[in-house]
C-alpha cells in the first residue's frame, strides 16, 4: 500500500527540491490545514534556504470579523434563541464593550450557547425545541458552505419555522486576489487549498497564472502531498512557466464537486464580506438568497452594534495577511496563549499561531 508518508520518497523529493531550488521563492499556503501540516512534520526544517513557507488567512474562524463575532454575541443574548455553532468558534473574541466579548462569554451570561459539528444538528435541535428560535452561525470557506445550504433546503422542505442561519460564509480565491494586489507581501507561489478545492476545482486557480503570473499547486495534507506541490512551484518558478498543477488528483478535478457548487449557487448569492486583517473585500462572502429570506438570522433579528475594536496590541491581521510570522507579534507566547488567546489565531484549531505555539516556530527551521 503506497503511504503519503513515506521517508524515502519524502528523501527524494527533498533532495529533487534542493537540486532544483537555484533562486529564493516565497510560497504562501493558504489552508491552516496546511499550515498545522507543515509545522507538524518540521517541513520548513527540512526545506533549502532559498524555499521560504508563509501562512495565510485559512482559517475561517480566524478572518470572521469582529462585527460578525459581535452580532453573534447579541443574537444569542435575545431572548428564547438557541446559538449553534462549531466549537472553534465559541472562544473567538469579538469586539469587547461593556457586555460579553465571545461566545463562551455570552454562554456564562446566561445566553444557550451550543457547540454541535454539522448544521444537520443544528436541524435536529430545532426539532426538538418548536417554540424556540434556533439559528446556526455558519462559519466556513466552500468547504461548509454547501452543507449549510443543504441544511437550509432541509429546513424548507420540512417547512421548519424556527431554523436560522447567520451566514458568514467566505470565498477562498478573492482573498488571495486581495493579497496579491495588496503587494504588502511579494509571493512566488501559492499551496492551493486541498479541501475547498475539492468543492470549487483546480481550475478555479486559474487566474492566478493567467492574471497575476503565479503559479499554484493544489496540495493535499500529507507530508508527501505538500513536498510534491513545493517541487510542483519551485520548478514552475524556476523556468517561469506558471501554471496551476493539482498534485491532491486522489480528491480534486479540474471541475470539482458540481452537486455542491449547484447547492451553494440555489441557496446564496456572492457579496462583499468583511474579513479580520483585511476589512471588505468584494464578492467574498456568501449571504442568503432572498427566496430563502426567512431563514436569514441577519434580516429577522437586525441589532445595532457599536464600531468593533480589536484586541489591543493582537497582530493577526498581519498574520493573516503573510505580512508576519506568527512569532513576530510581540503578544505570542507572552500575553497570548491558547490557555488564554487574545486573538482568533491563537483560538482556532486551524490557526496559524497555535501551529506555531503548538509545534515550535522558525527557531526549529534554522538550517
Amino acid at each position: 500500500m503506497f503511504s503519503f508518508r513515506s521517508p524515502d520518497l519524502a528523501r527524494r523529493l527533498l533532495e529533487t527540491i534542493r537540486a532544483r531550488s537555484t533562486r529564493p521563492v516565497r510560497l504562501m499556503e493558504f489552508c491552516g490545514g496546511h499550515t498545522h501540516a507543515i509545522l507538524r512534520y518540521g517541513i520548513p526544517a527540512l526545506l533549502p534556504p532559498t524555499v521560504e513557507l508563509r501562512s495565510g488567512p485559512g482559517c475561517p474562524v480566524c478572518v470572521t470579523s469582529a462585527e460578525d463575532l459581535g452580532q453573534a454575541v447579541a443574537l444569542a443574548l435575545l431572548p428564547d434563541i438557541i446559538l449553534t455553532t462549531f466549537g472553534d468558534m465559541v472562544r473567538v473574541p469579538g469586539s469587547r464593550g461593556t457586555g460579553p466579548a465571545s461566545l463562551a462569554e455570552a454562554k456564562a451570561a446566561g445566553a444557550d450557547v451550543r457547540v454541535v459539528y454539522s448544521p444537520l444538528d443544528a436541524l435536529h435541535i430545532a426539532r426538538q425545541n418548536p417554540s424556540r428560535k434556533v439559528i446556526f452561525l455558519g462559519v466556513g470557506f466552500e468547504t461548509t458552505a454547501p452543507m449549510v445550504a443543504s441544511a437550509v433546503l432541509v429546513a424548507e422542505a420540512e417547512g421548519l419555522e424556527n431554523f436560522y442561519v447567520y451566514s458568514t460564509h467566505k470565498l477562498t480565491p478573492p482573498a488571495t486576489r486581495a493579497i496579491l494586489e495588496a503587494g504588502e507581501v511579494a509571493l512566488d507561489g501559492i499551496i492551493g487549498p486541498g479541501h475547498v478545492t475539492t468543492v470549487i476545482g483546480a481550475n478555479a486557480w486559474r487566474f492566478l497564472p493567467e492574471k497575476y503570473g503565479i503559479p499554484c499547486a493544489v496540495a493535499g495534507f500529507e507530508p508527501l502531498d505538500v513536498l510534491q506541490a513545493i517541487l510542483a512551484l519551485v520548478e514552475m518558478a524556476e523556468e517561469r512557466r506558471p501554471a496551476v498543477v493539482n498534485a491532491y488528483r486522489r480528491s480534486v478535478t479540474e471541475e470539482g464537486n458540481r452537486p455542491a457548487q449547484e447547492a451553494m449557487a440555489r441557496v446564496f448569492r456572492v457579496v462583499e464580506a468583511s474579513w479580520r486583517g483585511f476589512g471588505p473585500i468584494p464578492e467574498s462572502g456568501l449571504d442568503l438568497r432572498p427566496e430563502y429570506a426567512r431563514f436569514d438570522a441577519r434580516r429577522t433579528f437586525p441589532v445595532e452594534m457599536p464600531p468593533a475594536r480589536e484586541p489591543p496590541g493582537c497582530r493577526c491581521g498581519e498574520v493573516l495577511r503573510g505580512v508576519l510570522f506568527p512569532d513576530e507579534c510581540p503578544l505570542f507566547g507572552r500575553a497570548c496563549t491558547p490557555l488564554n488567546p487574545v486573538g482568533p489565531c491563537m483560538v482556532s484549531a486551524e490557526g496559524a499561531c497555535a501551529a506555531y505555539y503548538r509545534f515550535g516556530g522558525r527557531e526549529r527551521w534554522k538550517k
